[in-house]
């Protein structure tokens, strides 16, 4: 059987295209063209369909680390792709697409020690619905993590560069201070429910485990918790008290460290490779 030109789509042809797209963005910055502009958009669409089709094909799976960040690294390409139209003016690829890469390289990385056959546990089979809907809402809450990062980072840059009164016109053009805090609040507020009913799908999930040191003391249950706590601690500072942004976008930062160790710990009730 002859196969498929798209099925010799591996990593490195979305990530250098990614790759491609941020060169040509941060040209950009220095020497503003529509052509280089059009280019960088044409490399940004041939990542995310690479990416699109390597997704569909090999439907890597939520509950291994492979999977999650592969995943998460598309769904923010789509975010990158639309920003970086919708926000024709402001550098918005030079902030997303670092993030996208980062991931995708990640993901790459722990492919390789996901290499053993899977063993299926009796809660997956049992309540396969269960488990497809804890990965969603994960993934979805990770989405809203993301987004809050990204904000975060470009209002800390905007913020100092209005401290130091830099002419907004020169540099790296962004969204005003207003807009972007903005953007983390929503994510916020979008993450928060979905990771608290992510959260407890996983846990009751884990109620049929037996060993409580190994799965509900495990880095990933943990780190999880924990993100759950910097976010409840975040909605506190942002609507029960007078905290400075910087203050709450400084938390969104640390929100998104906790992220990846959950989504690169490995599932504690989901053996071998998952993909």
């Amino acid at each position: 059987m002859t196969l498929s030109p798209l099925q010799g789509i591996t990593h490195a042809c979305f990530e250098l295209s990614y790759l491609l797209a941020l060169g040509l963005e941060v040209a950009r910055l220095a020497w503003p063209r529509s052509s280089l502009r059009i280019a960088a958009l044409i490399a940004g669409a041939a990542g995310l369909f690479a990416q699109t089709v390597f997704i569909a094909l090999h439907q890597p799976s939520l509950a291994a680390p492979y999977g999650s960040l592969l995943v998460l690294a598309w769904v923010l390409a789509f975010f990158y792709f639309y920003g970086t139209i919708h926000h024709a003016q402001q550098a918005w690829a030079v902030f997303v697409l670092p993030v996208v890469i980062a991931l995708g390289g990640l993901s790459l990385v722990l492919a390789n020690e996901s290499a053993a056959p899977v063993e299926v546990p009796t809660w997956i089979s049992g309540d396969r619905f269960w488990g497809i809907v804890h990965g969603t809402l994960i993934l979805l809450a990770s989405v809203g993590v993301s987004v809050g990062f990204l904000a975060s980072v470009m209002y800390l840059v905007q913020a100092r560069r209005l401290k130091n009164k830099m002419n907004p016109t020169l540099g790296v053009p962004l969204l005003s201070l207003e807009r972007l805090e903005t953007m983390n609040r929503r994510a916020v507020n979008f993450a928060f429910p979905l990771l608290t009913s992510g959260l407890l799908v996983g846990l009751l999930l884990l109620k049929v485990e037996k060993d409580f040191a190994e799965n509900w003391l495990s880095i990933k249950v943990l780190s999880t918790g924990g993100l759950w706590v910097v976010f409840l601690v975040l909605l506190y500072l942002r609507y029960g008290t007078s905290v400075p942004a910087r203050r709450l976008a400084t938390l969104s930062i640390l929100s998104f460290g906790l992220l990846l160790i959950a989504l690169v710990a490995s599932h504690p009730v989901v053996v071998g490779d998952a993909r």
